[in-house]
């Protein structure tokens, strides 16, 4: 390879397809299509999925790749009133209204033919009753989110096994949906006709959906009667202001003349304000509703949890956007009573984490707002290929939709290219994790002998790298506790954490060595152990007393013993002048003792104290033998995502194409009075301690993952990076 680099690079580094494009020689001829496919894994992962999906349909055939079309016909042709009926939901879809138009089509809407319930907590009694009332009636029975009543689930697995031909009416049938849940039966998953329906894949595709859907496929929803009329022709127009005659058409010239309408060109169509507002308003809210959606497809630079967004926050926000327009009565739009109706109630009501309420409510603000109803178009992206058209019909915003772009770049969703990258990798990481998942479930015997054997040298490696346990009575000596030094019991407690770490680790491992050897009995858990160390992961026994990471066992380890490098350093030499921020087992006891020690120092309440942020130039070199004035400490180590940092310009800056991280600068964490603090312009970004983002409330009150929020300077507004989904990270997921 190192022989053909121009080769290689144009082959697979610049190419957008590299799966589709021929390898240098002598590899094109000798690898295999699985080799090939291996190759790309590691040289090009973004292009993993796609290249096995080639690889599928050259070995098996194109249907295999090609997910069948949505035939409720076809699905109840195969059921039966014993055999169920279920729908695998995914993220944004909701195959209720379409089960709705088949029943009416099969002549079993109305109440008594068609039973639905929305599972849930106390739901499960009722249902059980309607079940009994169905079988014997006859009637469809549709049992909604079975995935929210887990202790229902073995009732229901009963319920099903007493389902019997010569005992129910031959016309009932039972449909159920669920989200992937490992709760809901096995024996009723076997059983049942399966389907799922995908949402449509891209911002062109889903964005001509939901103008499918009810309300937004009744034109009278983007008409308001007595809100349209007629624009006269202009020459019409002036013989209606010189003789006060009616406006053109043969029957109301009385000289006879020729109409002006049969030489002009065809009336135009002139809104109502109320009118414009509506379309414009609904045509936005078609916009967002995909976006939001299409978001998810990026993983956390998308959103930090995947919410599943669905057709009924449209539906209810596309009446409430017209109910307040035409409840205004002439009055300005009440933008901001709308962006709090759909941001905080009904898409807002799935949002859980706050940095995904403020990007709904950034993404609401930046179309919902009176420019919105100004000029002839509105942009929705800054680059202009998707925009507000002009006002008109439903069928002219169909047509509008029908000539956009079928694949769309990230910038449509305020991204930066790069994010078209990250997702792809999202989609490749989630695709060999099923494998794996795949494989630990299929049973059968530990790993081969072959496997054994690497993994006792794998064992082998670590014990010997693993440092001894830190003393902590000697430590605690060295460094007691001191009402003017807070540092010193965070140095006391990281140790503690990371003993206790790494004892689960050396136990584990020395008495896998045993079981490898047959001189221990081989758990469960240490065969846990043993597969993961097979596959290179972090086992789930060490991941219980970790601290967060989503590194492989080999980057793991590395990260590990650079932790415990820097406290033993921190131990024989002191303080470091610039600390690694992102070492810190609990990194909230770090941060809170640098505003400890301020807050003793000048004798003010903690509460009344908060963190400034200044980026400092230079490396941790440079800083070597500092001391931050005033107060504070130097922090590094942390890694920018969805952004760059200009060291020459102090602000910061767009990625560079293909490189999906950047180092942050040195930050200096300057404790002070938070009414002193007058910020510059800025950005408020979150840092997060892995690429996932997301994390949970942790019983001492922080979270799993978010740190804090820093101030980085910008000439950008807020919003900009908001959407860029710009974000700082303590550690990364590969080596």
């Amino acid at each position: 390879m190192a022989l053909s680099k121009g080769g290689w690079r144009q082959a697979l580094y610049d190419s957008p397809n590299p799966h589709l494009q021929p390898f240098p020689e002598p590899f094109n001829s000798s690898l295999s299509a699985f080799q090939r496919l291996l190759l790309l894994r590691v040289l090009r992962p973004d292009k993993f999925v796609p290249a096995v999906a080639e690889f599928v349909s050259a070995s098996l055939g194109s249907k295999f790749t090609q997910p069948p079309p949505f035939d409720l016909a076809a699905a109840y042709a195969e059921s039966s009133s014993s055999v169920p009926l279920l729908f695998v939901l995914s993220p944004g879809t909701d195959p209720t209204a379409a089960l709705l138009s088949f029943a009416e089509s099969r002549n079993m809407a109305g109440p008594g033919r068609f039973m639905v319930i929305s599972m849930g907590q106390g739901q499960g009694p009722k249902a059980a009753a309607m079940l009994e009332d169905a079988r014997s009636l006859g009637a469809w029975v549709l049992l909604q989110n079975c995935h929210l009543a887990p202790s229902w689930m073995s009732t229901l697995e009963r319920q099903c096994e007493a389902l019997s031909e010569s005992s129910t009416d031959e016309g009932f049938r039972l449909w159920m949906s669920c989200m992937p849940s490992p709760a809901f039966p096995p024996s009723v998953l076997q059983n049942c006709v399966k389907m799922t329906n995908e949402p449509p894949a891209g911002l062109k595709h889903n964005m001509r959906r939901c103008l499918a859907l009810e309300p937004l496929n009744d034109p009278a929803i983007w008409e308001e009667p007595a809100a349209v009329q007629e624009e006269p022709p202009p020459a019409s127009r002036a013989k209606k202001g010189a003789r006060g005659a009616p406006k053109g058409g043969a029957e109301s010239n009385p000289q006879g003349e020729t109409s002006a309408s049969s030489t002009e060109p065809p009336k135009e169509l002139v809104y109502s304000p109320q009118a414009k507002a509506v379309k414009r308003l609904l045509f936005g809210l078609v916009f967002i509703h995909a976006c939001v959606q299409e978001r998810r497809r990026f993983g956390p630079i998308g959103w930090n949890i995947p919410y599943g967004f669905d057709d009924g926050d449209l539906r209810i926000s596309a009446r409430q956007a017209r109910m307040y327009v035409l409840n205004a009565s002439g009055k300005d739009v009440p933008f901001a009573a709308l962006q709090y109706a759909v941001g905080e109630c009904n898409y807002g009501g799935r949002v859980t984490d706050d940095k995904d309420r403020r990007l709904l409510t950034t993404i609401l603000s930046r179309i919902y707002r009176p420019e919105l109803l100004q000029g002839e178009t509105f942009q929705l992206t800054e680059s202009g290929t998707y925009f507000v058209p002009k006002d008109g019909p439903l069928t002219a915003y169909e047509s509008y939709v029908d000539q956009l772009p079928s694949e769309q770049a990230p910038e449509a969703f305020g991204l930066h290219a790069n994010a078209d990258i990250s997702k792809d990798l999202t989609a490749t990481e989630e695709l060999l994790a099923s494998l794996v998942a795949t494989g630990e479930s299929g049973g059968g015997g530990g790993a081969g002998e072959g496997s054994n054997s690497s993994v006792a040298a794998v064992v082998a490696d670590i014990l010997a790298r693993l440092p001894a346990d830190f003393d902590l009575e000697v430590a605690q000596q060295k460094f007691p506790v001191s009402y003017h030094q807070s540092m010193n019991q965070v140095l006391i407690q990281e140790m503690a954490r990371y003993n206790r770490l790494t004892a689960v680790i050396r136990t584990s491992l020395m008495n896998l060595d045993k079981a490898l050897q047959g001189l221990q009995v081989l758990s469960s858990e240490l065969e846990g152990v043993l597969r993961a160390l097979a596959i290179g992961r972090v086992p789930r026994l060490w991941q219980a007393t970790s601290f967060p990471s989503l590194k492989p066992l080999a980057g793991y380890i590395k990260d590990l013993l650079a932790r415990l490098d820097m406290l033993s350093t921190w131990y024989k030499k002191g303080q470091s002048s610039v600390f690694w921020i992102s070492g810190f087992f609990f990194t909230p006891s770090f941060t809170t003792a640098v505003l400890q020690n301020y807050a003793r120092k000048h004798q003010l309440p903690i509460d009344s104290i908060g963190f400034d942020f200044e980026m400092m130039k230079g490396d941790a070199a440079s800083l070597e033998g500092s001391v931050p004035e005033g107060g504070g400490v130097y922090v590094q180590g942390l890694f920018m995502e969805g952004a760059a940092w200009d060291s020459e310009a102090g602000l910061m800056k767009e990625s560079e194409p293909k490189a999906l991280h950047a180092p942050a600068p040195i930050i200096w964490l300057r404790p002070q009075r938070l009414a002193d603090i007058h910020p510059t312009p800025h950005y408020d970004c979150p840092v997060y301690r892995t690429t996932d983002r997301r994390g949970t409330l942790a019983t001492t009150g922080h979270s799993t993952n978010f740190l804090m929020m820093v101030r980085l300077p910008s000439d950008k507004p807020q919003w900009h990076w908001i959407l860029r989904g710009v974000c700082m990270l303590c550690s990364l997921t590969d080596d």
